[in-house]
């Protein structure tokens, strides 16, 4: 299946604690059908200090599902997305505005 989300993409929450808040994708996994979003579903995560990191209480971005997000069209609201043909090329385009992505 094509993805229809990609890294860099702008991105809304539609469920969950962080429903609303808007970020660009900085990671996908496919295989668990999650994404990591800046600034999204931040959880602080303890480590122990070593040579090369300072230890201590870290937030961290953690994976959100891909059913919980929507691509940002370019009047900043939550679009679908589609595919279609442009000549011999397939193509993401939001299906609110029309317009590729």
């Amino acid at each position: 299946m094509a993805a229809k989300l990609k890294k860099g993409d702008q991105v809304v929450v539609l469920a969950g604690k962080d429903k609303g808040k808007k970020g660009a994708i900085s990671r996908v996994l496919p295989q668990q059908n999650k994404a990591v979003v800046e600034g999204v579903n931040i959880a602080i995560r303890h480590t122990k200090q070593s040579q090369s990191a300072q230890g201590g209480r870290i937030p961290q971005a953690m994976p959100i599902d891909l059913s919980n997000l929507a691509l940002v069209d370019a009047n900043g609201k939550a679009t679908r997305v589609g595919f279609r043909m442009d000549g011999d090329q397939k193509v993401r385009y939001a299906k609110t505005t029309g317009e590729a992505i």
